[in-house]
């Protein structure tokens, strides 16, 4: 497929008319940002799955973003069959997540995610040809997820010593949601280790989450509330830590003596004081 400028345009009066940001239209259609600007730009063309997916959740035909078809009015948008909330490519994606914490990833068939969103094998490729392109959309969305969770959780912390608790606590796989987001996640990195497209999505996503530990540290430390330290280092040491204590929560069991979510939270407590508090 070529690029069309007109092609671009259409989608771009789709986003207008969703009234959302770029970015958070990205997040809708499971999709890179940067591959969405770069082919709103011109320098990528759309993927014929990509322009399903804006026109499903865009609640267009998706000839017309095409050129071959007019775009429904407003009333007739309304008068379709009701969608799924946040439409199907997000409805899809959530599923597949769910039976990946469910069954692991290789477990999990299209015909199963079909089953779950009630309908056909052919929808489930519409969206995402292939079980890379899902893989890959489960990751992005759950990375997605993951972010919002943090900002809104440290967003009414009382100072950086708390942001970083927040942070903290939000990792400790305690609630049903902690411990299913952390499954989805154990397996995602199997798959990372095998994929060289999901090693880099996972690179780019503890990238991002380190880079938020150490901006917390480093505010922390200006604000006399952490030690000195090197912000990159101890973000690093952090981070790793909590992995590997998440994993033995998960893999003892919630109630296991000596490894359970309370265990893992005093552990990283007693860290956090012994190397960065400031006394």
């Amino acid at each position: 497929m070529q690029y069309d400028p007109e092609v671009a345009d259409r989608v771009r009066k789709v986003i207008a008319d969703a009234g959302v940001t770029q970015r958070e239209f990205a997040r809708r259609i499971v999709m890179d940002p940067s591959k969405l600007s770069r082919s709103l730009g011109g320098t990528r063309r759309f993927t014929a799955a990509e322009l399903a997916r804006i026109a499903d959740t865009g609640g267009v035909d998706a000839g017309w973003l095409l050129g071959a078809a007019r775009p429904p009015e407003p009333a007739a948008r309304r008068e379709r069959a009701v969608a799924p909330e946040g439409g199907r490519p997000l409805q899809i994606v959530r599923e597949t997540v769910r039976l990946i914490a469910e069954r692991g990833f290789h477990a999990v068939r299209v015909q199963d995610i079909a089953a779950a969103c009630d309908t056909s094998t052919a929808a489930i490729h519409y969206h995402f040809p292939g079980r890379d392109d899902l893989l890959e959309a489960a990751v992005r969305w759950c990375m997605d997820e993951d972010t919002a969770r943090r900002a809104a959780r440290i967003a009414d912390a009382a100072d950086t010593a708390d942001e970083l608790r927040q942070l903290i606590e939000l990792q400790i796989p305690r609630t049903p949601q902690q411990r299913w987001q952390w499954s989805v996640w154990l397996d995602l990195w199997a798959e990372a280790a095998r994929s060289t497209a999901m090693g880099r999505l996972h690179a780019d996503y503890y990238r991002q989450w380190r880079t938020t530990v150490a901006d917390v540290i480093r505010r922390g430390i200006a604000e006399g509330v952490f030690r000195l330290a090197d912000p990159e280092a101890a973000a690093l040491r952090l981070t790793a830590l909590i992995d590997g204590l998440a994993t033995q929560v998960l893999a003892s069991g919630p109630d296991s003596p000596g490894t359970g979510p309370d265990d893992m939270r005093e552990s990283l407590v007693a860290y956090v004081d012994a190397t960065l508090t400031a006394h």
